[in-house]
Formats: structure tokens, C-alpha cells, sequence
């Protein structure tokens, strides 16, 4: 994946991350559970936080495949 691909796919995810965070929606609502609510939204952020650090990183790319050496 090219640098301008995974820069733009950090945006992505990054964006997602935030919309979900500040979203009335929820997965597990705080109203009805309290502190225990904040889990999907800690598990988003810390989920979306890795995918961008490995989107920038590079880890993670495998690239081409070598070939490989002739067996002898």
C-alpha cells in the first residue's frame, strides 16, 4: 500500500473512531450500565489507535512476496 493510501486510510479510521466516540448510538449504553458503558468506547479507541499506528508504521505490510530460491 502506498504512503498517500495509508495515510489516507489512517484518516478514515481515525474519523470513524471519533464519530462512534461522540455518537448517541452505543453498543453498551452508559445511561443503563454506567462506567461499564465506556468498555465499546474504549475498546474503539484503543482498536482504531493500533489500526493507525500500524497504518503509519508500516507494520504490518507485507509488500511484494519474494520468490522463492530454487530448491537444490
Amino acid at each position: 500500500m502506498s504512503p498517500r493510501r495509508r495515510t489516507a486510510a489512517a484518516i478514515l479510521v481515525a474519523a470513524a473512531a471519533l464519530l462512534y466516540g461522540i455518537s448517541p448510538v452505543d453498543v453498551i449504553p452508559e445511561l443503563l450500565t454506567g462506567p461499564l458503558g465506556l468498555t465499546d468506547d474504549l475498546a474503539v479507541l484503543l482498536g482504531s489507535g493500533f489500526a493507525v499506528w500500524k497504518l503509519l508504521s508500516g507494520r504490518g505490510d507485507t509488500g511484494p512476496k519474494k520468490a522463492a530460491p530454487p530448491a537444490s
